[in-house]
């Protein structure tokens, strides 16, 4: 026979309908405008610690992405009139 320091969380969870709290750890707030004030605290700590980039790189990057979205569209639009081709001669529409 076991005794009762032996049983798993499970079953000390089953007894009580809920989990033991573990040491050091805080309960939640019931106060929706603190947990807001909290939120917002911790939004404001954390934009403080963005790096913006600098003109010149803000510059470089806006570029680089253009000219990426030139390439992708030329590489789409050809795919486009090469299978529009294609589907065009396997069907024999407009000889």
């Amino acid at each position: 026979m076991a005794d009762d320091t032996s049983r798993s969380d499970a079953d000390a969870t089953a007894d009580k309908g809920r989990p033991t709290r573990k040491q050091g750890e805080k309960t939640a707030e019931r106060n929706p405008f603190k947990k807001l004030g909290r939120f917002l605290k911790e939004v404001v700590e954390q934009l403080r610690k963005v790096v913006y980039p600098t003109r010149r790189q803000l510059v470089t990057y806006s570029i680089v992405v253009l000219v990426f979205v030139g390439i992708m569209m030329a590489f789409i639009g050809g795919l486009d009139l090469l299978f529009g081709d294609l589907i065009r001669r396997a069907f024999g529409a407009g000889s």
